[in-house]
């Protein structure tokens, strides 16, 4: 029964019918470099955003550029962009200005999943990324700035425009899970839900019952022991 609700999540996907679903110990698989393959995620939201936290896992062997997680609107394509400009560096934009921050290497889990949130405030501008665990020195960008609530949300490709624009190159190739996001700045939170598997806050976008449409050659699977 189970792999039968599994098939009929990811032709769902393949029909480009929204989908609903706890993802639980799945992942999606994004086994080639495309300028099509992602997944379209639907954020529950109806103001703007003045502060927003987001965390996702993901494994992947790519040493290139590469977009994890892309949030643009008809005005702005990097409204908000989480982006790996290579090995060591991650970058975050807000509102089309990013930071970069520093990321030690080979400090991964024993598995080889990367876990990375982010966050960020208006009112301080103050930027936070944390990396399995670990914060990184904060950064600051767009203090006062509010992000438009209408907007399109893409895991593993980066928006050049609303809805598209992508770069083959820039793809992500890999495993992606556990996508969260909150309208508060809580990566402390987070952290310590992920480490105890405590209740998490209320999210707008959660992987336990996610909302999304698959595009391209995304495949859901069981996540690897």
């Amino acid at each position: 029964m189970k792999n039968l609700q599994l098939w009929l999540l990811v032709l769902a996907g393949l029909s480009g019918a929204v989908a609903q679903s706890d993802l639980c110990g799945q992942v999606f698989v994004f086994p080639k470099e495309s300028a099509d393959a992602h997944v379209i995620l639907n954020m529950n939201n109806n103001g703007t955003l003045q502060t927003f936290t987001m965390c996702l896992r993901y494994f992947t062997d790519l040493t290139r550029a590469f977009s994890l997680f892309s949030y643009a609107t008809r005005a702005r394509d990097n409204e908000i962009l989480l982006y790996k400009d290579k090995p060591g560096e991650l970058s975050l934009y807000v509102g089309g200005e990013p930071v970069t921050f520093k990321v030690p290497e080979n400090k991964g889990t024993s598995t080889g999943w990367e876990h990375v949130c982010a966050s960020w405030e208006s009112a301080s501008g103050i930027a936070e990324l944390w990396v399995n665990g670990s914060p990184l020195p904060r950064k600051g960008l767009k203090k006062g700035y509010a992000i438009n609530n209408q907007g399109v949300l893409i895991l593993a490709q980066d928006q050049d425009s609303f809805g598209g624009g992508f770069d083959a190159k820039q793809s992500f190739v890999g495993e992606i899970a556990d996508v969260y996001m909150w309208d508060c700045a809580t990566p402390t939170v987070a952290m310590q839900a992920a480490s105890d598997d405590s209740q998490l806050p209320h999210s707008i976008v959660g992987w336990g019952s996610l909302q999304y449409q698959i595009k391209g050659y995304v495949v859901l699977k069981p996540m690897l022991a």
